[in-house]
């Protein structure tokens, strides 16, 4: 039985989606992307990578701010 992983499926659609010319976009497919890539992130956000992601990026924020003084 083949099982595929949510996350990693909407992952795919939106390396494939943003592969795409920027010109040949419409207002509903920019949507779309956006909609598409707030659901990898709640799907991905519980997981210990997303928690890592977040770590990181919260990291990079502090060293931002830090910097900025």
């Amino acid at each position: 039985m083949l099982t595929i992983n949510v996350a990693v499926l909407l992952a795919v659609i939106v390396v494939w989606r943003l592969r795409r010319r920027t010109e040949a976009r419409s207002r509903f497919d920019e949507k779309l992307t956006v909609v598409i890539v707030l659901a990898l992130g709640v799907l991905i956000a519980p997981t210990r990578a997303g928690q890592g992601i977040l770590n990181v990026l919260g990291q990079l924020a502090s060293g931002v701010t830090q910097a900025s003084r």
